[in-house]
Order: C-alpha cells, then structure tokens, then sequence
C-alpha cells in the first residue's frame, strides 16, 4: 500500500471479527514498533502482549472503552516513558497493521496505576497507552478511494487552518 494511502485511509477501530491474528503478523507488527526511531537511540518502551485471557479481562476494565479490548485479536500494552519516541512506536505498529489489513485503536488510560498494578508492574513501569488489534467486523477496503479522496473525507481541520510560514 502507498504510504500516503495509509495515513490518508487509516482510522481507529473498535469492533474486531472473531479471527486471530497470525503469529508471523503479530510479530510484525511489533517489530514496526522497534524499528521506531528515537532519542539517542534509547528505545524507551516495552511491549507487553497480553494473551491470558483472565489477565486481558482484567485489563478491560482499565482502559476507556472495555469493549475495545475484549473483542481485540491482538493486546499490547506500551510500557515506558509517554512522548514522542513512544508516539512514534505506536503509530508504526498500527500502520504495519493497517497495511496488512488489520484494524487497531489506541486505548486511554483513567487510572495509569490501575493498568500497571493489573500487568502487575513495579512503581517504576509506566504504562502509556493499551493498543488492541484485530481483523475488522467489517471489511475495509483503503484503495476504493484515492488518498486524496480519503484526506478529503477526513474529520480534520483544513490544512491552511494548522499551517504558518514563517
């Protein structure tokens, strides 16, 4: 898939059909994530992949919306310092995902103790955000438009709204 294509047709999912995702993908997927570039190459984050299904119930009712990890074919919890380098770690796993047709939505955190003392964390363990992944309920197909097409459909500001020179 183009690059472009995939920022431009990629939204956040929340409903997963019930059908795993490979472990050749999965493993992918995360490595999209350790390839992240960041600061002096310190690689600050850990990435928890939740499979105990009693563990990933628990881990439900930590983050905003429950539903998104129950039904979730793939639960990584990012551990480490919140910023940029985190960020970039993050968008790189949902955007290997996406492009192998694989649906993800970042899920927020009310209560970050909550979520690390349920993985069971030390004091020092930061969790940043929980992603679930999945194929989605219904079927997506990205290049029924072009990416400029999907930009246009977007539900964001206009870019001469967010865009100065200076």
């Amino acid at each position: 898939m183009d690059t472009y294509l995939a920022v431009a047709s990629k939204r956040d999912e929340r409903r997963y059909a019930d059908r795993p995702v490979p472990d050749d993908l999965r493993r992918r997927i995360l490595d999209g994530g350790r390839l992240a570039g960041s600061a002096k190459n310190r690689q600050p984050w850990r990435f928890l992949v939740v499979e105990d299904a009693a563990l990933r119930e628990r881990l439900a009712d930590t983050v905003y919306e429950p539903s998104n990890i129950r039904g979730a074919a793939l639960v990584v919890a990012v551990v480490g310092r919140a910023g940029l380098d985190a960020g970039r770690a993050i968008q790189n796993m949902m955007l290997v995902a996406w492009n192998e047709g694989v649906v993800s939505c970042p899920n927020g955190l009310p209560d970050p103790d909550a979520t690390r003392a349920v993985l069971g964390l030390g004091e020092d363990d930061m969790v940043g955000i929980v992603l679930s992944f999945g194929y989605p309920a219904r079927p997506h197909d990205p290049d029924r438009r072009s990416a400029e097409e999907w930009s246009a459909r977007a539900n964001r500001k206009p870019l001469d709204e967010i865009v100065d020179a200076l």
